[in-house]
């Protein structure tokens, strides 16, 4: 029988431990062992049972155990310090504000709030609104934010059926299930007025009615997330599903969403500073383009202030404060949504009124060689609506300006306008305890754990201990991993009496080798598998076995992803090799945070170079593991020997058969001559001292790079500052905006009488030597413009067979002679301060004190 209304009834608990239900409400206790281990301390058993989950212990633990526990004098005292803790975590100064404080030189201006916006968050398996590694990121975004006393807030969405269980049937082959999560038994408040009424955001929607969506709140420690929840009695049934399941629908589902997200995310945010007075956002930090839509909103909300303002200038107002990551290296992870369709959402009528949709259509337009004119692309109107973005990885960074060079034709690859910053992981969350301990004997702060002088310090760990605390977390995984594959094979159908080997599957002393991430088909699933037999022989060396540990999901739709996953489970359900390669289903947090700990080596192996960054490596380092891994990513940027091994790629190939063979054949010999032989290459005390080295040098070296914080201190310091002192910049501006909008109109338009009408050079002999100087007379025609809205410069470097310049320098020139018809003369002196091939240009660009890019207006005048 089905109830016709479903709650959750909340727990009401003795006075003395009331605090319990505040650090629950804070989903600081996901990343704070102490506060974990005072929710175990309640009942140890239940804590496990529920998934480590404080709310719902809160609610199962009986009154009599309560009662006990409040006569406890000691664990009141205990709970009473947890809180103490908690608030000073809470209020207390920390990095930013100490940063800011002392004035400490930044560029541009310590920013007053930062808006970040992402479709999916990662910070704890209790509350499952992500699907991988954008999630995932975003959540350690805002953790290391939180950490740092970043004034930053979140924005997103709130899914009623998260991303999907993951389960196997008899054939191995993938199911989804959709549990239907109850926010009021999560941790979450709903945002209200000061009458005790909803908080709530409205979209018009084509036809109506309108799209209503109510504003729930999630604690990350001093980090607040907005997730907007549109399954509500006040929409109609259509409008409900809208936040129904992430990354699922039809492309009207995708784009509502995103509308919401986006339009209804500024709109959250407006209503989030009236209700409780946090500052306004001064930067908007968009986490991929599925956001895309808030600089519209913004746009929306400046034109409605002051209708005089004009679209232009509100672009340009939005620009200076916006900061686009772009997470994909391939096109087809972009989102692209018919034109028509975006003309129906964003007409007269709809979403954001008064924003001409002409000029929206434009801001998505791919109007560059190559480009869908049928398709809206949210990547293209991220970059055009932001002044500053950027890629996760240098490599990726690369790849980016590469991929996106169609909006800036005129200009080199290395001059496009797009910056990386790498991303890290939060190490609270992801490195476990014994980890840390191991640092604290050696005297480091075990709270300081993003400084260089905390992983120094595992340096001088013993080598035993090291040895003895992987292989407790190697034991630790192998007890999770056999779990799992009991409860795997009973819901594929198998009885107990069938599951005995389960026990004797995986050993706490054998080489232990983690694969885990979605499975799209460039992430290589299956490359292990190219010789089934190279494999099964490396599994079961006699002397030095290689266990494999294996996690991941395909998209629901991704049938090729599915076909995968039931490849390698065929192939590792075999007898033989049953008890050395094991499949976990349901890839999730919850079964990351042994499985990174418990690894000795990590492998990737994606097609390079699509993996934009990858942050599984990461964590696995700072847990004492090794990677084994494709040059792409991070690991393309920070690679060492003392890392792990990088597997050498067959780029160039065409044939993709052939590559992945040669690719494989390169990861087969790396296990069997190199990584294997090191594990098992121990002394007389049964360590190899050799691998420890590695580990001990991978914390102190690579571990201090790794970190969220480290990323997030990038992002205020390249980023989110300058953005704010940009902003503030404009608005100190005599002209304003409109005048920076009216200068980029006049000078677009007056740019095809720009010429370099002729170039003079002396000052060399017929045979140049190192030390000469070039003299440069530049004559350039500059028709309405004058000489300070243009910057010339001259070109210059090393040159190769085909003339083309190679990591040249940029000297600048000075105005010398102006004539009539707006022709000046621009002169500079360049030194020539090394031999070989030498080659030189000039060319001209727009110049103003607001731009921060040489393309950002995308035009140049060459000869």
């Amino acid at each position: 029988m089905r109830a016709i209304r479903r709650f959750t009834v909340r727990p009401v608990l003795p006075a003395s431990l009331a605090a319990l239900g505040e650090l629950a409400a804070n989903l600081r206790w996901s990343w704070h062992h102490p506060t974990q281990q005072l929710f175990a301390a309640v009942d140890p058993e239940l804590w496990t049972t529920l998934g480590r989950d404080p709310g719902r212990l809160l609610g199962e633990v009986p009154a009599a155990r309560w009662a006990e526990l409040a006569a406890d004098d000691a664990f009141v005292a205990r709970v009473a310090a947890a809180r103490a803790d908690l608030e000073d975590y809470l209020t207390g100064e920390r990095w930013f504000q100490r940063a800011s404080a002392a004035g400490a030189p930044v560029e541009g201006a310590w920013p007053r709030s930062i808006a970040y916006f992402s479709p999916e968050y990662g910070i704890t398996a209790v509350l499952p609104q992500y699907s991988g590694g954008l999630g995932i990121l975003a959540g350690d975004h805002l953790k290391a934010a939180s950490d740092l006393g970043v004034p930053l807030v979140g924005v997103g969405l709130f899914y009623r059926h998260g991303y999907f269980k993951q389960a196997l049937s008899r054939e191995a082959w993938q199911l989804e299930s959709y549990p239907v999560l109850d926010p009021d038994g999560l941790p979450l408040t709903v945002l209200q007025e000061a009458d005790g009424s909803r908080a709530l955001v409205r979209l018009a929607m084509p036809g109506g009615p309108d799209l209503i969506a109510r504003i729930l709140v999630a604690r990350v420690g001093r980090v607040p997330l907005l997730l907007l929840d549109a399954d509500i009695e006040d929409n109609p049934e259509q409008y409900r599903l809208v936040t129904d399941r992430l990354y699922g629908g039809n492309t009207e589902h995708r784009l509502r969403q995103e509308l919401l997200l986006g339009v209804g995310g500024v709109r959250a945010l407006r209503a989030f500073s009236r209700i409780t007075g946090a500052p306004e956002p001064e930067v908007f930090h968009t986490n991929e383009g599925h956001a895309g839509f808030l600089g519209i909103e913004r746009i929306r909300e400046l034109l409605e202030a002051e209708p005089d303002l004009g679209v232009a200038a509100a672009l340009e107002i939005g620009r200076t404060s916006t900061v686009f990551t772009t997470h994909t290296p391939v096109p087809a992870g972009i989102d692209r949504f018919p034109r028509s369709l975006v003309e129906q959402y964003l007409g007269d009528a709809g979403t954001t009124p008064g924003v001409p949709v002409g000029d929206v259509l434009a801001l998505g337009a791919e109007d560059y060689e190559g480009g869908d004119p049928g398709v809206f692309n949210m990547a293209v109107m991220g970059f055009r609506l932001a002044q500053r973005a950027n890629g996760v990885s240098q490599l990726h960074g690369h790849v980016s300006r590469g991929m996106f060079n169609g909006l800036w034709p005129a200009f080199d690859e290395a001059e496009v306008p797009i910056t990386s910053i790498t991303n890290g992981v939060h190490a609270p969350t992801w490195v476990a305890p014994e980890i840390v301990a191991l640092a604290a004997a050696q005297g480091a702060d075990p709270d300081g754990d993003d400084s260089e002088a905390f992983w120094a310090a595992l340096e001088q760990v013993p080598a035993r201990q090291v040895w003895d605390t992987k292989r407790t977390l190697r034991t630790r995984l192998v007890d999770d991993a056999r779990r799992r594959l009991r409860r795997s094979w009973a819901k594929r159908g198998a009885t107990p009496a069938e599951l005995g080997w389960v026990d004797e599957a995986l050993d706490p002393d054998i080489l232990t080798i983690g694969f885990a991430r979605r499975v799209p088909s460039y992430k290589r699933l299956t490359l292990m598998l190219r010789d089934p037999e190279r494999l099964r022989a490396l599994l079961l060396h006699p002397e030095r076995p290689v266990q494999l540990v294996v996690a991941g999901k395909a998209h629901p739709a991704d049938d090729g992803g599915k076909r995968l996953i039931q490849e390698l489970v065929r192939f590792a359900d075999a007898e033989d090799v049953r008890h050395r390669i094991v499949f976990l289903p349901n890839y999730d947090i919850a079964l990351a945070q042994p499985l990174y700990p418990g690894c000795d080596v990590w492998l990737n192996n994606p097609l390079r170079p699509y993996e934009a960054c990858g942050t599984s490596g990461m964590k696995a380092s700072l847990n004492g593991g090794l990677n084994l891994s494709i040059l792409d990513g991070w690991w393309d940027e920070w690679y060492e020997p003392e890392f792990g091994w990088p597997i050498p790629s067959a780029d160039g190939i065409d044939d993709a058969d052939k590559r992945d063979d040669l690719e494989a054949a390169a990861l087969y010999d790396l296990i069997e001559h190199e990584v294997a032989p090191r594990f098992y290459d121990l002394d007389g005390e049964g360590v190899p001292t050799r691998w420890v080295e590695m580990l001990r040098h991978t914390w102190s070296s690579l571990g201090p790079k790794v970190l969220a914080t480290r990323m997030v201190r990038d992002y205020v310091a390249r980023l989110y500052a300058p953005a704010a002192g940009s902003s503030r910049a404009l608005a100190a501006s005599p002209d304003g905006a409109r005048g920076l909008a009216g200068w980029k109109a006049h000078v677009r338009g007056a740019w095809e009488h720009v010429r370099v009408e002729h170039v003079e050079a002396g000052g060399v002999s017929d045979v140049a030597e190192v030390g000469a100087q070039l003299t440069v007379h530049a004559y350039v025609a500059l028709g309405d413009l004058r000489p300070e809205d243009v910057a010339v410069q001259v070109v210059h470097g090393r040159v190769d067979a085909e003339d083309d310049l190679v990591a040249a320098h940029v000297s600048g020139t000075e105005l010398v002679e102006s004539y009539e018809g707006g022709r000046h003369r621009f002169d500079a002196a360049v030194p020539l301060e090394r031999s070989g091939p030498f080659g030189y240009t000039v060319r001209v660009l727009p110049q103003h004190p607001l731009l921060v890019a040489p393309a950002e207006l995308g035009v140049v005048a060459l000869p």
